[in-house]
């Protein structure tokens, strides 16, 4: 603390040296969800084993059913690309916003902005905040940890599978199968 003189707020200097303060931190407990999420061999079937595909689903996004979205547990940020919004007719609702993300072999890219969209998984909506790129990545979207951790996911890439609790139980998105490199909505 910095006095001007003997006194502080008509308190003196050596009164206020004896008074202590107590700091109390409170501890917030997790919420316990009653429902346990696990994944089975019965979630694999039907799947071609073994592979080392990535998790790839489709998404609702507005009005949109969104294809190639990867879900990657190792990203901070939820990125989408600047042709879907475009395609979307969105590119309006952008917020200008410059970031600097970068991947795990250290090349970066320059965001365009940031835009808060709606996302939908199995009834579930929440707005979700994307970094925009303008660059070829070979996804649509890709959802990160925020995302995952905001909706409570679960991502299996062994299963193939995402499965997250809801009021009515687990609610799971399989994957979606590879459609290419085309923008499909």
């Amino acid at each position: 603390m910095i006095f001007g003189e003997n006194e502080n707020n008509s308190v003196t200097f050596s009164a206020t040296k004896k008074t202590k303060v107590l700091v109390t931190h409170i501890k917030r407990l997790p919420e316990v969800t009653e429902v346990n999420i696990t994944f089975t061999e019965e979630d694999v079937d039907g799947r071609l084993l073994p592979h080392n595909d990535a998790l790839v689903i489709s998404l609702n996004v507005l009005d949109f059913k969104i294809k190639r979205v990867l879900v990657d547990p190792g990203s901070l940020a939820n990125i989408i690309q600047w042709r879907v919004l475009e395609e979307a007719k969105l590119i309006r609702s952008i917020i200008s916003a410059t970031k600097l993300i970068v991947g795990f072999n250290r090349a970066s890219v320059t965001t365009q902005g940031e835009i808060l969209l709606p996302t939908n998984a199995e009834r579930v909506t929440m707005t979700t905040l994307f970094e925009v790129v303008d660059c070829d990545m070979g996804y649509n979207i890709i959802l990160g940890r925020s995302w995952l951790h905001e909706i409570k996911a679960v991502p299996s890439t062994y299963h193939q599978l995402l499965k997250f609790p809801n009021s009515g139980g687990i609610k799971q998105i399989n994957y979606s199968k590879r459609n290419g490199r085309n923008i499909n909505f």
